[in-house]
């Protein structure tokens, strides 16, 4: 089992920085590909970003494409996303997963296994 738990969002105004923070337990992550997905009101969750278990290849949706950084510390059991340029049409509830098993494509919400509970961004205009 893999416990994810979120952290760093915020209200902030457009053009400001975030940094969201993914700590797991239960098990280490080091080998796993990690993903950041979010959810606006109304909306289906949809793929931001996601790393592999190295960090060594990093997977972007066009939206938050030279916007947002995924990046992780094995070491510390830890996955993050800075944001930078932030937009009213970023705000959403950010959830991480985890892709444990599933040899499904990284981009897909199905092929995660372990998800955490989420941490609300509010970019206000």
């Amino acid at each position: 089992q893999v416990q994810l738990v979120e952290s760093g969002g915020g209200l902030v105004q457009a053009g400001d920085s975030l940094r969201l923070s993914c700590a797991a337990s239960g098990r280490s992550i080091s080998s796993y590909p990690m993903g950041w997905f979010r959810q606006a009101p109304g909306k289906e969750r949809e793929f931001v970003a996601a790393a592999s278990w190295s960090g060594g290849r990093t997977y972007y949706a066009d939206s938050v494409k030279g916007r947002f950084t995924i990046s992780r510390d094995n070491a510390k059991n830890t996955v993050y996303l800075q944001m930078n340029s932030l937009k009213p049409e970023d705000t959403a509830v950010y959830f991480c997963a985890a892709l444990t098993y599933s040899s499904g494509s990284i981009y897909a919400e199905s092929a995660y296994d372990y998800w955490g509970q989420g941490t609300q961004v509010t970019v206000s205009s």
